[in-house]
Parts: structure tokens; C-alpha cells; sequence
């Protein structure tokens, strides 16, 4: 618990007393120490303990924890050409907010106590408030933010709802002593209603196509950090709570996900449609984030073996290509200062290794063989035909669809001729191609030795 709360408290720290001229280089350099002590819960996984009767770390929670602390240091990079010419007191908050931030996701990901996880589980929606409403670019983001908020408080009363139920039935909340407790739930009214309301607020929170309006605006008005967190740890909060709470529910429940499933391959189908038809460049990333959420979720009520490993892989590896797809968004609309994929065409012309970023992070976000993209896809995808030979329908046109939406992300950001305001735009810097490498380098080791995530 220490090694996780001390580098970060320093961080936290750091962000008040670092001195102004070294400020972004100090905090940057720390988040990167702490993302490179990190790495080591991956060798440690069969011998990790719980660490005390609240906190614990294991093969679910460890690959998540190692993706929040890897992500820190990008966001802080991501977020320095915009806040540096801002007065010095508003970026000491804005990176203590992100810090915050982090911090609170990772004590969610560790959490024993199903009590404990509602309670980060809900903590982090007031910094991710305070980031999209206070430095979001548009003038929509108090809208974006009264989504994001009610979308959230909306779920979460069923959530805590279905806690209180859970004590009532088992006499504690702790997830290790529910899952060696005799007791045993059945389907019935009462227990029915509580397995709704137990998994809205994750289902929410991913987003499952049809409660996903939140999403799009939130990424659209939120500044990149905002963008690349929300994408990055905090939609697998609700991935990370729908595999903890399934291990502790009965098997007799599964028939009541078969429509579940259904709906979220239907999901995941109408999402790549929906991207197909973005103008703007946010959003379009957005969506194709609640088409592979989709997959996730179907994956997770499946509780089989290879669908469990296929939604972490998908999760882990989502993190890293999303939150890179919306870096190399965040580099376009600085240099000329709009979204929309019309504006941006041609850019390949001036900008040649910043069309190889595009076209990489592209071409693994299409799940390209051998990208951790596609290990997921196919682990999720055999599970699914295993389970019924009619999803193959659904899943053949989600990825005709999903390898539209992303060359037509490629060819209407990158190709033709570009625009006359994008002439005269200043070149890429060295800032920006580390931001890369530090998204891709990870997703290409694990493409190397993907059993890291399993």
C-alpha cells in the first residue's frame, strides 16, 4: 500500500512546491519513475497476498493498476503545450486535479470492500467534473458535465441500492469472505431486480450503447487530459466492477444475460455504424470506444474462461490505443484549431511521421493482426460462437464496419489535399513523439508476450 501511496503523495506534493520554470519536466520524470516501479506487479501476480482486510491486488487488478500508473505520465506530457502560457497557480491545480485523480482510480482497482469500490467507484466523478467543466475548450462543457454527472448519480443509487442488499444477505461486503460464504443466490423477483440494479452503474460507466450519450460530449468538451483518462483507466471502472461482482454470483443467473449479450453485440454494430458518419474527430474516437466496450460486456456476462481473458486483453489494450488516438487528435486540432475531419485533410503531406502515428494507432484500434487489439477480439469472438453460432452475424458486420470507420478516420485526417490554413503550421517537437512511443512502445511489447495480461 505504501509503494502505491508514497510516490503518489510526493507527486501530489510536487505539483505545489515544484518551482514554476521546472514544474511540467519534474512531474513528468516522476510520473515516469512511477510508471517504470510499476511494472513490477507483473512478475509478482501468483505470489501477490491481500495486503491488509481492505486492499488487495491480484491477476484482474494488477494489469489495470499498472495501466493507471502508466498513463500518468502521457497525460501530464499531453497536457503541458496548452497550460504552460496559463498562470502559474491554475496549472499547479490542474495537475493536482489529474493526480488526484489517478489516485483515486487506483485505489478503486485495489479496493476488498464492495463498500470501499462505491465509494472511489463515485469519488472519481468530482475531479473529472471539475476537469471537463473548468478547463474544457467549448462553450458546451457545462452541459457535457451535467450528462456526465447525472448519468453517473443515476446508476450509482441502484448500485448502493444493491450493496445494502448484499449485506442484508451475506453479513459482510468484503469480496474475499463473499466468495467463501455458503450462502448462495437464486433467481427470483427480488433477487432479479438486484442483479439489474448491481451492474446498471458499471454497464453506465463503460457505456453500453443506449446509456452512452454521456460519453461523446464528455470527450468532445474535456481538455486532453480529461479525454485521455476517461478513455484510458476510468471506462474500466465498469469492466473491472462487472468481473469482481459476477465471480460472486451463481451461475444459475447466466441465462438472465443472454439478452444482455444480445443487445451489446447489437451495441457494439450500431456504434461502428455511428462512427462511420462523425464529422467531428472526438467524437468519432469516442464512439469507436463504446463499439469496443461492447465486447467487453458481452465477454464479461459470458464468465467463461476465454471471454474473462479476452475483455482484459481488450480493456488493457483499448487503454493504451485510445488514449494515443486521442493524443494524435489533440496535436491536429493545436495546430489548426478545429475537429472537423474536412479541416484536417492533407495533413499526411506536412506532417509525414505524424501520419505513421495516425496510421499505426489506426491500424491497431482495427484490431490488424497482431495487435493486443486482436488477441482480445478473437478471444471474445471464439467465446461467442462457442455460445451461440448466431452472434457470427452480428460480429462479421461489426468488423466490416469497424474496419470502415477506422480507414475513414485514416484516409479524412491524413490524405488529399490539404486545406490553405494548414500551410503555415508549425512542425511537430520532440514532446509530442515521445507522447507516442510512450502510448505504442507498451502495446508492442505486449504484442511480444501477451500472457502478461492473461
Amino acid at each position: 500500500m505504501l509503494t502505491i501511496l508514497l510516490p503518489f503523495t510526493t507527486l501530489l506534493l510536487s505539483s505545489w512546491i515544484a518551482p514554476a520554470k521546472r514544474l511540467w519536466e519534474i512531474l513528468t520524470i516522476q510520473s515516469l519513475i512511477i510508471a517504470a516501479l510499476s511494472t513490477t506487479w507483473f512478475f509478482i501476480q501468483s505470489s501477490l497476498s491481500p495486503l491488509n482486510q481492505y486492499f488487495t491486488i491480484d491477476e484482474i487488478s494488477s494489469p489495470l493498476l499498472i495501466l493507471t500508473c502508466w498513463l500518468t505520465a502521457p497525460t501530464i506530457l499531453a497536457s503541458q503545450s496548452k497550460l504552460s502560457s496559463e498562470p502559474v497557480p491554475r496549472q499547479r491545480t490542474y495537475i493536482f486535479t489529474v493526480i488526484l485523480l489517478q489516485i483515486i482510480t487506483l485505489l478503486a482497482f485495489m479496493v476488498d470492500n464492495l463498500i470501499l469500490f462505491f465509494i472511489t467507484f463515485e469519488a472519481t466523478v468530482i475531479p473529472t467534473l471539475i476537469i471537463i467543466t473548468r478547463w474544457g475548450a467549448q462553450k458546451e462543457r457545462m452541459l457535457a458535465g451535467t450528462y456526465f454527472l447525472f448519468y453517473t448519480l443515476f446508476g450509482s443509487m441502484a448500485l448502493l441500492t444493491a450493496l445494502l442488499f448484499f449485506h442484508e444477505t451475506f453479513g459482510t461486503l468484503s469480496i474475499t469472505l463473499i466468495k467463501e460464504s455458503p450462502t448462495q443466490l437464486y433467481p427470483s423477483t427480488c433477487t432479479l431486480l438486484w442483479w439489474i440494479a448491481c451492474f446498471l452503474a458499471f454497464l453506465i460507466k463503460m457505456p453500453l450503447y443506449g446509456v452512452h450519450l454521456w460519453l461523446p460530449k464528455a470527450h468532445v468538451e474535456a481538455p486532453i487530459a480529461g479525454s485521455m483518462i476517461l478513455a484510458g483507466t476510468l471506462l474500466k471502472l465498469g469492466g473491472y466492477g462487472i468481473l469482481r461482482t459476477s465471480t460472486l454470483i451463481s451461475d444459475s443467473f447466466l441465462p438472465l444475460a443472454i439478452p444482455l449479450i444480445i443487445f451489446s453485440m447489437l451495441g457494439v454494430l450500431l456504434s461502428a455504424m455511428l462512427c462511420s458518419r462523425q464529422t467531428d474527430l472526438k467524437s468519432l474516437i469516442a464512439y469507436s470506444s463504446v463499439s469496443h466496450m461492447g465486447l467487453v460486456i458481452a465477454a464479461s456476462f459470458m464468465k467463461t474462461e476465454w471471454s474473462i481473458m479476452g475483455s482484459m486483453v481488450l480493456m488493457i489494450s483499448h487503454g493504451l490505443v485510445s488514449s494515443a488516438l486521442f493524443c494524435l487528435a489533440n496535436t491536429s486540432y493545436e495546430r489548426s484549431h478545429s475537429r472537423t475531419l474536412v479541416l484536417l485533410q492533407g495533413s499526411q503531406i506536412i506532417f509525414p511521421l505524424m501520419a505513421a502515428w495516425w496510421l499505426l494507432s489506426a491500424l491497431m484500434n482495427m484490431a490488424l493482426p497482431p495487435s493486443p487489439n486482436f488477441i482480445g477480439e478473437m478471444l471474445i469472438l471464439t467465446s461467442l460462437f462457442q455460445w451461440s453460432n448466431m452472434t457470427l452475424l452480428l460480429a462479421s458486420l461489426s468488423i466490416i464496419f469497424t474496419t470502415t470507420y477506422s480507414l475513414y478516420l485514416f484516409w479524412s485526417s491524413q490524405r488529399e489535399y490539404p486545406p490553405t490554413h494548414l500551410k503555415s503550421t508549425f512542425p511537430m517537437q520532440s514532446r509530442e513523439h515521445i507522447l507516442m512511443v510512450l502510448h505504442v512502445f507498451p502495446t508492442l511489447l505486449l504484442i511480444f508476450n501477451p500472457t502478461l495480461m492473461f
